[in-house]
């Protein structure tokens, strides 16, 4: 059993197809297939369905599949810490990220990293939370940006910053009139909402409490698509603060501060437990540190290096 042939597994889950995955690792289709096979002698299993199309893994080939991703990762692991040492950040970071939190650092982001550190290929997926916490728990992502806490024992949270919620309100509803809400009685029947971005881990919005069966909610996606749901329909949505200077024109004046309490998200780093460069996340978060507002990032990020 070699981690050459881990490889050769993971890509043919991943292509569905013997011709795809040996192109993908540039051999040829015979010497991938031949050491699948010799790993399913040596095993004694089989470790893909050969018989469907596309090619489909067995239901203990899924989990070898798995176990040789965390393989992967951690010779990778064993890389970076050589790479570390030596003072080389040069190679290719994968990582996850809530798209209700991309539009924010990512744009920024991209640019302090090509500027400042050429060496690293940053692979970014948007994705839902659960996918990017499945995936990194599989070694699919090195590292994620969620809003925590995930209470998930198996992952690392390293925060970075704290964001506060205001309410973008139509001029069409009785609550517009104030200029500051309170959050404990806004109400449930009038709110646009990402189920997935304000109520899984916070109780916070009486809205989360309430029955909403009735209630149109936009299970996934993008704060400006809740917005413009708003400008159409009237009611009012949650929207992060650093999404305030995307509002253009008069719809700067639809926002509306939030207090009694005043609703906030941490956001941080996610990562496995077993993750060892340190290095690179220090980079991340000074692409991070130089985008956001500084009264906004971690009172202990700003004043040391993260340390694993």
């Amino acid at each position: 059993m070699t981690l050459q042939q881990m490889e050769y597994i993971v890509a043919v889950a991943k292509y569905r197809h013997f011709a795809r995955a040996a192109e993908s690792c540039g051999i040829t289709q015979s010497t991938l297939s031949s050491l699948i096979q010799k790993l399913e002698a040596e095993l004694d299993v089989t470790i893909f369905d050969r018989s469907s199309h596309p090619i489909k893994p067995t239901k203990l080939g899924k989990e070898i599949i798995n176990q040789a991703k965390v393989l992967l990762f951690n010779a990778s692991q064993i890389e970076e810490l050589v790479s570390a040492h030596k003072g080389k950040t040069v190679g290719k970071v994968r990582m996850g990220i809530a798209s209700t939190i991309a539009p924010y650092i990512l744009p920024k982001m991209f640019k302090h990293l090509s500027k400042e550190h050429p060496g690293i290929d940053l692979y970014v997926e948007e994705a839902r939370i659960a996918t990017i916490i499945q995936k990194l728990e599989r070694a699919e992502l090195d590292i994620a940006i969620l809003a925590t806490p995930l209470d998930n024992s198996e992952l690392l949270e390293i925060p970075i910053y704290t964001e506060r919620f205001v309410a973008y309100v139509s001029p069409s509803e009785e609550m517009y009139r104030h200029k500051v809400l309170e959050t404990s009685s806004l109400p449930a029947e009038s709110v646009w909402v990402l189920r997935e971005g304000y109520c899984p881990n916070r109780g916070i919005f009486p809205f989360c409490h309430a029955n909403m069966e009735k209630r149109a909610i936009y299970e996934a996606g993008s704060i400006e698509t809740l917005v413009r749901i708003v400008d159409e329909n009237g009611g009012y949505t949650i929207i992060p603060e650093l999404h305030v200077p995307l509002l253009h024109g008069k719809r700067q004046d639809n926002i509306r501060h939030l207090q009694n309490p005043q609703p906030t998200r941490e956001i941080a780093f996610v990562i496995r437990r077993d993750y060892v460069r340190e290095r690179l996340l220090n980079i991340l978060a000074d692409a991070i540190k130089a985008v956001i507002p500084q009264d906004m990032i971690h009172e202990r990020l700003r004043k040391f290096s993260i340390k694993l």
